[in-house]
């Protein structure tokens, strides 16, 4: 499973959105070198009031820019780093991703998937309405929540729009992807 890298953002401050770069550097073990969710430790600032000794399992948020077509379609203007996202992805099925897949971006760069990103009350502010169209539920019942992957950095490098995405899915049985 391949894909693309379109988009990289990152915000050194807490802001919703994320400013789109030429390129971001991933730190190993941090996330995003410069960008405010960086760390060993959690950096979402509903899980550093609950415990903030929690390990980061969100370093660097991944959203499929096929997401932004659907959410056109709807009536929404999102563009890359609008909800927030590190890497926009293209051709990669990041939601049916397993936890534990790698992403090997670039020549360097190794992600290791974590699990999803819970959308929050925040997408409303930033467009009301757009937290409707982001969660639902599939024909079982099951929430299925389309903002993305959470993942930390396994190897550094520098990442960039162009960059090829090729995923190592995990061996034995594959868990499907939780919110982290």
């Amino acid at each position: 499973m391949n894909g693309m890298v379109t988009a990289v953002s990152s915000n050194s401050e807490y802001s919703f959105t994320k400013t789109n770069r030429e390129r971001i550097t991933l730190l190993a073990g941090l996330g995003v070198e410069g960008d405010v969710h960086a760390g060993v430790t959690v950096k979402h600032r509903s899980r550093v009031a609950q415990d903030p000794t929690q390990p980061n399992l969100r370093q660097v948020h991944l959203i499929h820019e096929e997401l932004f077509a659907e959410l056109s379609a709807q009536g929404f203007q999102v563009a890359p780093g609008g909800l927030g996202e590190n890497i926009t992805t293209r051709g990669i099925d990041l939601l049916g991703l397993p936890v534990g897949t790698l992403l090997r971006i670039g020549d360097d760069a190794v992600l290791e998937v974590t699990g999803l990103r819970n959308p929050c009350v925040q997408i409303d502010k930033f467009q009301e309405g757009l937290l409707k169209q982001v969660v639902g539920r599939d024909e079982a019942g099951n929430i299925v929540r389309k903002t993305g992957i959470m993942s930390i950095v396994r190897q550094g490098g520098p990442v960039r729009a162009g960059n090829t995405i090729k995923a190592e899915l995990p061996s034995g049985p594959h868990l499907p992807l939780e919110r982290v």
